[in-house]
């Protein structure tokens, strides 16, 4: 007996999975709520250590709220400039500054994803590797990314922000932490690569570079600078 999917649904998985991007440019048409309440429902299903489920999502409304949030985004991307325009060069900082890191702004829906309150108390699957309920938070927001891109929907997770500052702005628990802002919505293309290919920043390495057997083994020679 086989417990295999059929031809047609494995070869869909495996496209929607190939074809997932980061998305930064975003179309204004609304996302329906029903549509919406499918994608978190997907989020939803993520497997999670001890069943912890140690993801909450957040649902920005107030286009207010909106704006301040993307101005946290923006503060921290100067710093970020700054910071590669030290390690590296000015040329690195100024092509870092060209990148569209966020669409907080034009995306139809935005969400924010954070550890829940309460994690200390999960000894199961925490125990020796506490790492596991941001590990779980991110299969959620993959299975949301996923059935996203399924749905013909873009997605952008953005990580750049002071994790207090925004906090401080939804009012989180002191033991609940954000670790990603989504920015969903309808999109005019999806990216024919990631776009951090596609501008030049860098460019992704094999699998073959990646995989190793019985033990760690120097990977082939490789630039780890990032291409210019």
């Amino acid at each position: 007996m086989t417990h295999a999917y059929t031809d047609a649904e494995r070869a869909a998985i495996y496209k929607v999975i190939a074809e997932r991007r980061d998305m930064r440019h975003f179309l204004p048409t609304p996302i329906a709520p029903d549509m919406l309440q499918r994608l978190l429902t997907a989020a939803h299903h993520a497997p999670s250590v001890g069943l912890m489920q140690p993801w909450r999502f957040i649902r920005i409304s107030d286009p207010n709220l909106r704006q301040r949030m993307h101005a946290l985004v923006s503060a921290e991307r100067l710093e970020t400039a700054e910071a590669i325009g030290k390690q590296e060069d000015s040329a690195r900082k100024q092509a870092f500054l060209a990148l569209k890191v966020e669409g907080i702004l034009a995306c139809g829906e935005c969400l924010v994803v954070t550890l829940s309150d309460n994690r200390e108390a999960h000894i199961f699957g925490r125990r020796t590797l506490p790492e596991m309920d941001i590990a779980s938070v991110s299969c959620a927001i993959q299975n949301l990314w996923l059935a996203a891109r399924a749905e013909g929907i873009g997605m952008g997770w953005v990580s750049m922000f002071d994790p207090a500052a925004l906090s401080a702005l939804l009012g989180l628990p002191p033991d609940a932490k954000p670790v990603a802002i989504l920015c969903l919505g309808y999109v005019p293309a999806f990216y024919e690569a990631p776009m951090l290919e596609q501008t030049g920043w860098r460019q992704a390495r094999p699998l073959a570079d990646m995989l190793m057997e019985n033990g760690w083994q120097p990977s082939p020679a490789h630039d780890a600078k990032e291409s210019p």
